[in-house]
């Protein structure tokens, strides 16, 4: 029989004298109280209590047994009340993992905002390191995930955080002296900078979608950070999330390619534990979180670029 259970009722009849009252107070029956007590007995091999037809005592072992059960179970009530005290309210430890890129980008500027907004949780954020198996956050002591493909598994919770968009970028330096890039079908004979996950590049102009597989890639990274490096120095053509190269855009030092074409438009996930009570620290996270995209979205309004980066995006359009 669980120990606990047993130390419950032996603590209710040394507070109360008597089996029935412990009874009354635990919720229980007096002779499932007695038999608790006699199997803590037994467990100890030591009598507790002295027993007579009208009045139950303790022993002076018994005596000694209470106030030790009685510090056992207050402690256990004790952090019991704290746990749920955690539960309710928005403060303690918080740990976070995410894919590198996505860690280096605009999710690390909200979660350093949330830390300075709620300084009572304690974030722990760690950027990579991160495995294929859905599980694996949870197992590593992890609150929240954020992935960037949907995960179909009903045994956790997903909540999408926000939209990623995509453009088709190079620098001026590239793109002087080559013909002018008017459609898909060139870039097989471009020099592309491809993410080593993302091989195939998707674009969409109107209805029409068009794929393609980067066969031959001539710098592939899994840091969308390096590639952005790689299209600064001229080297190719890369397909970047717009958030990486909005300010290289916006100054010029980088330009859209196909610029009538969209990239892929894809979703950030916010993936925490499962269950039907969600800790309130972590539901003001993710609200957090949410509404700070909200506020900094990632699709960007149209930019106003330099006269020089407005020529070179004309020449590498054909217009």
């Amino acid at each position: 029989m669980d120990r606990i259970t047993v130390m419950r009722s032996f603590v209710g009849v040394g507070r109360h004298g008597s089996f029935s009252q412990a009874a009354r107070h635990l919720g229980i029956s007096g002779s499932l109280v007695s038999r608790h007590v006699a199997e803590l007995e037994n467990q100890l091999g030591l009598r507790l209590v002295n027993r007579t037809a009208r009045t139950v005592t303790l022993t002076s072992v018994g005596r000694r047994y209470f106030d030790f059960s009685q510090r056992i179970i207050e402690e256990i009530e004790s952090e019991d009340e704290a746990l749920r005290g955690i539960h309710d309210r928005p403060e303690g430890p918080l740990a976070v993992i995410c894919p590198k890129w996505i860690g280096n980008l605009d999710l690390g500027e909200a979660i350093a905002d949330f830390a300075v907004d709620h300084p009572k949780i304690h974030v722990r954020f760690e950027v990579g390191g991160m495995s294929d198996r859905t599980f694996d956050f949870l197992d590593k002591g992890y609150d929240i995930a954020f992935h960037t493909r949907e995960l179909r598994d009903s045994t956790l919770l997903v909540r999408r955080i926000t939209g990623i968009d995509y453009v088709l970028c190079a620098a001026p330096s590239y793109l002087e002296g080559r013909p002018p890039l008017t459609d898909p079908v060139v870039m097989a004979e471009q020099d592309c900078l491809v993410h080593i996950n993302d091989p195939i590049w998707t674009l969409q102009h109107g209805d029409e979608q068009t794929r393609l597989k980067v066969v031959s890639a001539v710098y592939s990274s899994n840091s969308y950070l390096t590639l952005r490096k790689a299209a600064l120095r001229g080297r190719g053509v890369a397909l970047m999330p717009m958030r990486t190269v909005m300010a290289d855009l916006a100054e010029g030092a980088l330009v859209r390619v196909l610029p009538e074409y969209q990239g892929p438009a894809r979703s950030l996930y916010a993936v925490h534990s499962p269950g039907s009570h969600t800790m309130r620290k972590v539901r003001v996270f993710l609200d957090y979180v949410s509404a700070w995209f909200r506020k900094y979205p990632l699709t960007p309004a149209p930019l106003a670029l330099p006269p020089q980066a407005k020529n070179a995006a004309q020449g590498a359009s054909g217009s």
